[in-house]
């Protein structure tokens, strides 16, 4: 099954794939990693991507179509894969459907101001890349009650997977939030209607917790098969 998310940064696209990809057998792919761990490992791509991603900006679509399609072609996607970060733009999506065949494309919706206070504590470990958040969120906004009870580590700080530390990403912070925010509004929600006209698009509320929130899209993937 080949599956896209969509959504907002902190609609919890890296979580919800991770989670999947473990229970339906098939690799989560993130562009945002891929491009993290080239900047850790001082490598060309490193380089190129580097400033991109600490401003907030999408990196070039030629420099991620290409590191992308190299991944699919990997033995481990034979099977499937889940895309998280890509596509963001229309003409990254058009070059998608150049690649492989996309099944379902789950987006994430989640209110502005959830997002914020979502990102600005999210911390991911430095080694094996496991998610958590810190925030404690029991909000209604625009009548829609947000029940979100935290997803932090059993020891402050550190990872419950591996035994290292957790780190806030230099793009977790408020002014890039804001600013990767504009970004999708901008060049990422066209993405919505596209794959909506294509019969694609599934709509996943985020309001609750990941183990309310994860059998939802599981309801959906059992739809297709």
């Amino acid at each position: 099954m080949h599956i896209i998310f969509l959504g907002p940064p902190g609609s919890g696209k890296g979580t919800y794939s991770s989670r999947l990809s473990r229970i339906i057998g098939i690799p989560h792919i993130s562009t945002g990693d891929m491009f993290r761990e080239a900047i850790k490992q001082q490598t060309e791509l490193g380089t190129k991507v580097s400033e991109y991603l600490k401003k907030g900006e999408l990196v070039p679509d030629e420099v991620t179509i290409d590191v992308l399609t190299q991944r699919l072609n990997l033995p481990d996607c034979k099977k499937g894969f889940i895309l998280d970060g890509y596509p963001r733009t229309i003409p990254q999506a058009q070059a998608l459907e150049k690649i492989t065949k996309i099944n379902i494309v789950i987006d994430l919706k989640i209110h502005e101001a959830i997002l914020i206070k979502k990102l600005t504590a999210r911390r991911v470990c430095n080694t094996c890349g496991e998610i958590y958040n810190i925030a404690d969120i029991h909000d209604t906004i625009d009548d829609v009650k947000y029940d979100m009870p935290s997803m932090s580590p059993k020891k402050p700080g550190i990872c419950d997977r591996c035994g290292n530390e957790l780190i806030q990403r230099k793009d977790d912070t408020l002014d890039v939030i804001e600013e990767r925010l504009k970004i999708y509004k901008k060049q990422t929600k066209p993405l919505i209607k596209y794959y909506t006209d294509q019969g694609l698009l599934k709509e996943i509320y985020v309001n609750s917790s990941v183990e309310t929130t994860v059998p939802k899209i599981l309801t959906e993937l059992t739809a297709l098969t």
